[in-house]
């Protein structure tokens, strides 16, 4: 589903400034595959979703998705097969704008534009059914304005408008950390119910230690723009947070993962 060969990207190159964010970066996923990536600040975690999305374009190296070669394209051509969820829940909607005429945007992603009424009968039904999944009351409340709606039910809203077309690849990039523990742990049931249902190929960016053992089905660890550690499901199901910190400085050569709000996650 997803193959990244080669890929590396500099930011400010050949100047004082100079940051390799991304060095060699390889990565395959397969259709269905669930993985979760953590690191340190400045770890390349969020420039590979945005080399991932088109936000930025490698300096070297192919992107392929669904067997496609991406590479060279931006972030709007790629927008049809690509769902993204940001940490700010004030991303990724429109807050001027009500939650029926967001979701219409979001359901027009990858279809040929026309003229036709924005929202209609048949719409406003499927939105109401797909917005009742979320068990947040929002399938009554489609003229509201989404500006009007809380932290966790913007992100929850931003959830399935990133997921209404069945996209090739979603990318999760700290989508809990802004929210609070109760809404935090709802967004990860949603995610779950919304993954497994829909069987999306899915990439997730976490702080959260735990959340990277038990979500998906692979498990990522990057550093200094380099993927330094890739555990599939069986071993990482028997690893706990202290197994990981350790796995960790042996991959560094003893260097610790000092950074506390991944450990105090």
């Amino acid at each position: 589903m997803l193959n990244i060969r080669q890929v590396r990207k500099v930011f400010n190159a050949g100047t004082v400034n100079e940051k390799i964010a991304l060095q060699e970066i390889n990565l395959t996923m397969a259709p269905g595959d669930f993985i979760t990536v953590i690191g340190s600040n400045g770890a390349g975690k969020s420039t590979l979703m945005n080399i991932i999305s088109g936000g930025y374009l490698p300096d070297q190296g192919t992107i392929e998705i669904d067997g496609k070669n991406v590479t060279k394209l931006a972030e709007h051509q790629r927008a049809a097969f690509i769902g993204r969820v940001f940490q700010d829940p004030m991303a990724g909607t429109a807050p001027n704008m009500t939650i029926e005429e967001n979701l219409a945007i979001a359901y027009a992603r990858g279809h040929r534009r026309k003229l036709a009424l924005g929202v209609n009968a048949k719409k406003r039904k499927i939105f109401q059914e797909q917005l009742a999944l979320l068990d947040q009351g929002l399938e009554n409340r489609l003229k509201t304005k989404v500006g009007f709606l809380s932290g966790g039910q913007r992100q929850a809203l931003s959830l399935l408008m990133a997921t209404f077309t069945q996209p090739k690849i979603l990318l999760l990039d700290e989508h809990t950390a802004a929210l609070d523990p109760k809404r935090a742990q709802l967004i990860v049931d949603l995610t779950v119910k919304i993954v497994e249902k829909n069987k999306l190929t899915t990439l997730m960016v976490t702080h959260n230690m735990e959340q990277a053992l038990t979500m998906g089905n692979r498990l990522l660890m990057m550093h200094e723009g380099r993927i330094i550690l890739d555990l599939p499901q069986e071993k990482k199901q028997q690893m706990t947070t202290k197994d990981l910190l350790q796995a960790f400085e042996q991959a560094r050569g003893g260097e610790a993962f000092a950074e506390d709000r991944f450990i105090l996650a």
